[in-house]
């Protein structure tokens, strides 16, 4: 656990060094759980946001898009439920007075059980060696069943006492538990108590006149309240999906872990309209789909997992979250529902306008159920982000600290790197950032002796540095290094447009999730 603290301590003081990530309104001693994206942090929040957006709306031909406001008509979130139903159990220490989530102290505690088989794994893979079969282990050693059982049973009840909104017994779990305060260590708990996730504002003039509004507290709404125009205009026949990205505001009682659960965020989604009937195989479908893109970025099979929800929410008949493996455990990524009619024909009792699809293969008309797909976009980021920061020993004896992001999403593909900053060497390297510049993000630098610059180039993830020397006067030729190898080669400048291309092209990588 020290081990894990240490290595997101880490990631989050690179995410600063390096012009990731800084801490909302700092010269004001910040604002709790806002964060501001810099200068690389935008880039690789862009591109990973492209990323989605080309292999959800570009490679389907039934799938568009949609960018709703964020300010939606108030009885938007009545129909939707989360007026009355959009609440997190919350719960105080009496002796710290700190605020926690109930469900997530549940789940932390539940979360050593995984700690603990994954021990008794490190100890089977030195016992067995190469004949260590992990997957035979994890299905039939006795501790590591016992541990699975023991959390399972844990979930399982939470699930149903909040399904059933029997708080007591939430409370009831966490001292049969023995959970303590994680900054006191007190086991004195006050009763758990629901709390409503929505910022309220305004809209209007004036106070006497305005009216209630809340900020969205996700992106899918949108969709929903715009189905019919879009369905209409675009003559879109079912199954079709319409895909959003665009930030969402919650209240979180415990807003923590750096950007992963933030008060402000940025959520990326697609709502995908199906045949009443047909969603638990839609559904099936989606998340085969979505793990698949996910394993395209080249993060690690072993880093992902899925979890069927114990406890459904109010609108869905089958719920899976796509979990990843953080620095603090693995937590949820992206979260696939089966939801059913719910939202269509809430909206459509709600605002007395019919919302219904005339389906001419059935001759019938019904309203659509839905599948949904939902990433956070800014816990996608810290997953790449955390999962990239690697220190390496070297073979001379010294270390680098190297941010290995996937090269498709990386902020600057190529760093053009005079050797030196006279005799004609940097106007050659600043015409060959000039002819990259319309195809790539590329950085320029000329501070430093060279070898700190490809140090200071792979802690900032750039996967390629371009050396130009002397000889390059001579031969047109250059040096370009490879960060995650350091393998450097001479080629020839003609050629750098299209040996970049080959690593970071999209369409390249997007095939690895077909």
């Amino acid at each position: 656990m020290a081990k894990q603290e240490d290595q997101f301590k880490k990631v989050i003081s690179h995410a600063k060094e390096y012009g990731y990530v800084f801490q909302s309104s700092e010269i004001y001693d910040g604002l709790s759980a806002v964060y501001d994206y810099a200068q690389n942090g935008v880039e690789l929040k862009k591109n990973l946001r492209e990323y989605w957006w080309k292999a959800m709306v570009q490679m389907h031909d039934n799938i568009v898009g949609l960018d709703a406001a964020i300010f939606m008509h108030p009885t938007t979130w009545k129909a939707s439920g989360h007026v009355d139903a959009f609440n997190d159990p919350l719960i105080d220490n009496k002796d710290s007075k700190k605020r926690y989530r109930a469900d997530v102290l549940i789940e932390d505690y539940v979360a050593k059980y995984d700690d603990k088989i994954e021990k008794e794994v490190k100890k089977a893979e030195k016992r067995f060696g190469d004949s260590f079969d992990k997957e035979q282990f994890l299905a039939t050693n006795p501790r590591v069943l016992e541990y699975k059982e023991k959390g399972a049973a844990i979930l399982a009840r939470m699930g149903k006492s909040l399904e059933n909104e029997d708080l007591a017994d939430v409370k009831a779990l966490i001292e049969e538990l023995g959970i303590s305060c994680p900054l006191s260590g007190s086991k004195s708990w006050t009763d758990v108590k629901q709390f409503n996730l929505m910022f309220g504002t305004k809209l209007g003039a004036s106070a006497e006149h305005a009216t209630d509004l809340y900020l969205r507290p996700e992106t899918a709404q949108g969709i929903f309240v715009n189905f019919l125009n879009v369905q209409k205009t675009g003559r879109m026949k079912i199954p079709f999906g319409i895909a959003q990205t665009g930030k969402a505001f919650r209240n979180e009682i415990v807003a923590r872990q750096f950007i992963f659960r933030q008060r402000e965020f940025e959520q990326m989604e697609m709502q995908f309209f199906v045949r009443p009937g047909t969603q638990k195989e839609w559904y099936e479908t989606w998340k085969e789909s979505r793990l698949k893109w996910h394993l395209s970025l080249g993060l690690g099979m072993d880093n992902y997992r899925f979890h069927d929800h114990d406890k459904l929410a109010h609108y869905a008949d089958a719920a899976a979250d796509i979990e990843f493996k953080f620095p603090f455990g693995f937590k949820e990524l992206e979260g696939i529902h089966s939801r059913t009619d719910f939202d269509l024909k809430a909206h459509q009792e709600f605002s007395g306008k019919k919302i219904q699809y005339f389906d001419n293969e059935i001759n019938e008309n019904y309203i659509p159920y839905v599948v949904e797909t939902s990433v956070g976009l800014d816990r996608l980021f810290l997953a790449v982000f955390s999962n990239s920061l690697q220190e390496e020993e070297l073979e001379d004896g010294s270390s680098r600290t190297v941010l290995k992001l996937p090269a498709v999403v990386a902020p600057n593909k190529a760093a053009i790197l005079p050797l030196v900053k006279k005799d004609g060497l940097p106007e050659i390297a600043k015409d060959i950032f000039d002819q990259l510049k319309f195809d790539f993000n590329v950085t320029y630098d000329e501070k430093d002796a060279i070898g700190r610059r490809y140090r200071r180039q792979d802690a900032n993830g750039t996967p390629f540095c371009i050396a130009v020397d002397y000889e390059t006067k001579d031969d047109n030729m250059v040096t370009i290094r490879h960060r995650d190898t350091m393998e450097q080669k001479r080629v020839a400048i003609a050629d750098l447009k299209s040996i970049i291309d080959a690593e970071v092209n999209m369409g390249v990588w997007l095939n690895k999730a077909k």
